[in-house]
């Protein structure tokens, strides 16, 4: 019988723990990436800057770039900047800004890209998108998958507590975006990576319902190894579809319409807890919200600063940000009065937990 399987991409390196910054030469050279460390740094403000002067002894031979990351246009400025001369890898540190315009900059000239990550705010850490403002609006754009990504412990415990916490609403609006996957099989016919689902939903479920916070470093490591097994997820189905739906759909219309409202990952949150109450399902409409509340993250429109109306207008326009997407926002398709009506009844049964 043939023996069949398929080849998935995934980082040649992947480190989470205390003290992993300081190994970056060790690893960029076991890992055939750099053996003399002639990279191009990228750092975005906060903690890059002091991680660069961290591990310059060990990679003498690097140039050091800042980035504000955020834009496709900072991450074309520095995609030019990079063109200055030849690096064996792009090493992106700092936050999910930074990392997206590294991703953006060195896939644009073929490079091997590095995420070392200095918060754990979503799955960006890992994944084969970039997300960039364009014009005032939000997308995402397709790029290699880090060749090794290292997570720090110290430097993410050293961070902003929200920025972090953020985090876990990215992680377990998985389980929505999967429930969405599963609705667009049935509805129209949508074939479903086994393997993509499966590397979403595990982490997901994991930290749904696993004690500790970000003070343990037993909770913070499953959740940045579960942000990076999103990324994975993303990787092996070839598009973003096991780690976003309706959830993220409400994202970013959120950002299109009210921009600076929240982080991506309480947003996420938010929008994966209000689309499972439309689906009805109420034993985990219930643990998400017990996860939200746990991990003191938004749960409803007003915890993000936006008033019934506001949030009826983002709900309605989160279907256009994603047209080739199909979710329970498509498949309820409500008017303006009733979401209205739907909020009302989500903000009893938010009240009611």
């Amino acid at each position: 019988m043939p023996l069949l399987a398929r080849s998935v991409q995934t980082p040649l390196h992947i480190d989470v723990r205390r003290g992993a910054v300081a190994d970056l030469g060790r690893i960029l050279a076991d890992g055939r990436i750099s053996a003399g460390g002639d990279v191009a740094v990228v750092v975005g403000p906060g903690q890059g800057e002091r991680i660069a002067d961290m591990i310059r002894p060990s990679l003498g031979s690097a140039d050091v770039y800042t980035t504000t990351g955020g834009t496709l246009d900072a991450a074309l400025e520095l995609a030019a900047k990079l063109r200055s001369r030849s690096y064996d890898a792009v090493v992106g540190i700092g936050g999910g800004k930074t990392i997206d315009a590294a991703k953006y900059a060195a896939n644009r000239w073929g490079m091997p890209m590095v995420s070392v990550a200095t918060s754990l705010a979503n799955d960006g850490i890992a994944s084969p998108v970039a997300s960039l403002i364009n014009d005032g609006i939000k997308g995402s754009y397709g790029v290699h998958i880090p060749y090794a990504v290292i997570v720090d412990l110290d430097f993410v415990e050293n961070g902003p507590e929200r920025v972090n916490r953020a985090g876990i609403g990215d992680v377990i609006s998985n389980i929505s975006a999967l429930a969405d996957w599963d609705l667009g099989r049935e509805v129209r016919g949508e074939p479903v990576d086994g393997l993509a689902a499966s590397l979403s939903r595990v982490g997901a479920e994991a930290i749904l319902t696993m004690p500790g916070d970000m003070q343990d470093d037993a909770f913070v490591t499953v959740l940045a190894e579960t942000l990076i097994s999103s990324g994975l997820a993303m990787a092996v189905c070839g598009s973003s579809r096991p780690c976003s739906g309706g959830c993220h759909e409400i994202i970013h219309a959120t950002d299109t319409l009210f921009p600076g409202t929240a982080s991506h990952g309480e947003l996420a949150g938010l929008g994966a807890l209000f689309c499972t109450y439309l689906r009805g399902d109420e034993r985990r409409f219930a643990q998400m919200s017990d996860c939200l509340v746990r991990h003191n993250l938004p749960r409803t429109p007003a915890d993000v600063g936006l008033d019934i109306s506001q949030f009826v207008e983002v709900v309605e326009f989160a279907p256009k940000t994603r047209p080739d997407r199909y979710t329970i926002l498509e498949h309820l398709a409500m008017s303006p009065d009733e979401i209205r009506r739907k909020l009302t009844e989500y903000a009893d049964a938010v009240a009611d937990r």
